[in-house]
């Protein structure tokens, strides 16, 4: 039976999946028809042709390969200048260019239908349209889950108290007489404890608790605490520098200062600016985590190839994702409601890395095109001040080679998450 609740969450999460990457192609596509740009294909997928329909002036269909999407614009590529030495060197580009213009009507030059033909600010909307699309989902699903569920808020309160100060590297968990005692049991502090303040400092929240300790460093430390109906001073210790995670790349530990509590934690609700801040500091971890992305999936290749186990910070693909988004529909030693918010957070976790993804100014990938629009705004803007003439819209077939380059290593790096996925998945539980 779990594994029938997997199997089948599971196929609910990649079906979400593909109606989020449809969702992201009817953001650029919306605009692009409201702005004129003749739109001849919208498909989900790639490779063979699984099922399509004609609307319109539009083929909208499936591909049997469900790894993606893409809609169609027509005039990508404006017209063919004089050949330079780098349009002799692409001869892809030119084919591509000659490939699009072969399907280009005149009504389609004459009525401005092109996209190269377009004005800035339109580009730069039909662009983006697409991962804002997965930034609205990404928020709409994290409110209903921060709002209906709640999430879960650390207090500054004691939770537990750590006795001993153990090392990292040390597979047993368990303290031993030989191990030193950490600050925490030190200064005495207790289950329950509320911590009012930190050498002076008053503490509104547990967040501001773990900065003040860690850039405490090994120094001293006096905090204040509420227990009971009391408020007491506690003895003053020495923080110790230990290996912490890196709270925008939580899968690097970093040198700081620690106390050796854990906290309290309360499920609490919010509302859209709570929802704003969270998915803030994801985007953060999202675009520090893509700059380590070539080198993260080759640790997963050589974890893989050397059968250590994954890192739960390392990449998944979309396998991965639903295998994960399966598991957790699957766990019973969670509620009901707690699978539901685990589920929709995944999801929703998976939107707003999508956009930050494609926001990376790389073609083929929407921040390329963004990228080449805001280039070509600021040329004209320059021939403007200097009094020559417009010097026309960017030839962006030359950077088709850069594209074709980041879509090998995407397409290779894909391949290798899915079989990672496959032979040594990441365990949640």
């Amino acid at each position: 039976m779990t594994l029938l609740v997997t199997i089948a969450f599971g196929v609910l999460f990649f079906a979400c999946i593909l109606a989020s990457i449809a969702l992201h192609e009817l953001g650029h596509m919306v605009p692009a028809k409201r702005f004129g740009v003749r739109v001849p294909k919208f498909f989900v997928g790639f490779g063979p042709t699984a099922w399509s329909v004609v609307r319109g002036e539009t083929e909208y269909g499936f591909k049997w390969i469900p790894l993606g999407g893409y809609v169609r614009l027509m005039g990508m590529y404006p017209p063919s200048g004089p050949r330079t030495r780098l349009a002799r060197l692409a001869e892809l580009a030119e084919g591509a260019r000659a490939a699009e213009w072969a399907e280009v009507l005149p009504s389609d030059v004459a009525d401005e239908r092109l996209f190269y033909q377009k004005r800035t600010w339109q580009k730069l909307i039909v662009m983006a349209g697409g991962p804002l699309m997965n930034v609205l989902i990404a928020f709409l699903l994290f409110w209903a889950v921060i709002g209906i569920h709640g999430y879960a808020q650390p207090q500054p309160i004691v939770g537990r108290v750590q006795e001993c100060i153990i090392r990292e590297d040390r597979a047993n968990a368990a303290c031993t007489p030989a191990d030193p005692k950490s600050p925490a049991y030190l200064a005495g502090l207790a289950t329950g404890d509320r911590v009012v303040s930190f050498n002076g400092v008053a503490i509104g929240s547990y967040e501001q608790l773990v900065d003040l300790i860690r850039a405490n460093l090994d120094r001293p430390a006096t905090l204040v605490v509420d227990r009971g109906t009391q408020r007491l001073t506690l003895p003053t210790v020495n923080t110790v520098i230990d290996g912490v995670p890196d709270k925008l790349d939580p899968s690097r530990r970093i040198p700081a200062g620690w106390l050796g509590i854990t906290p309290a934690v309360v499920l609490a609700h919010g509302g859209p600016d709570e929802v704003v801040r969270q998915m803030w500091t994801m985007s953060v971890q999202s675009a520090v985590a893509l700059v380590q992305f070539p080198v993260k999936v080759f640790n997963v290749v050589a974890d893989l190839v050397t059968g250590k186990p994954r890192d739960v910070y390392g990449p998944m693909s979309i396998v991965g994702a639903t295998v994960a988004a399966g598991e957790i529909a699957a766990n019973e030693d969670l509620s009901v409601g707690d699978r539901a918010a685990l589920f929709g957070s995944l999801l929703a976790s998976l939107n707003l890395f999508l956009a930050v993804f494609n926001f990376i100014p790389l073609p083929p990938l929407d921040g390329g095109h963004i990228a080449g629009a805001l280039y070509e705004a600021a040329r004209r803007q320059v021939a403007r001040w200097r009094g020559r003439p417009d010097p026309g819209p960017v030839d962006t077939a030359k950077m088709l080679p850069v594209a074709y380059a980041v879509a090998g290593f995407l397409i290779l790096s894909g391949l290798a998450l899915i079989v990672a996925d496959i032979i040594s998945p990441i365990r949640i539980f």
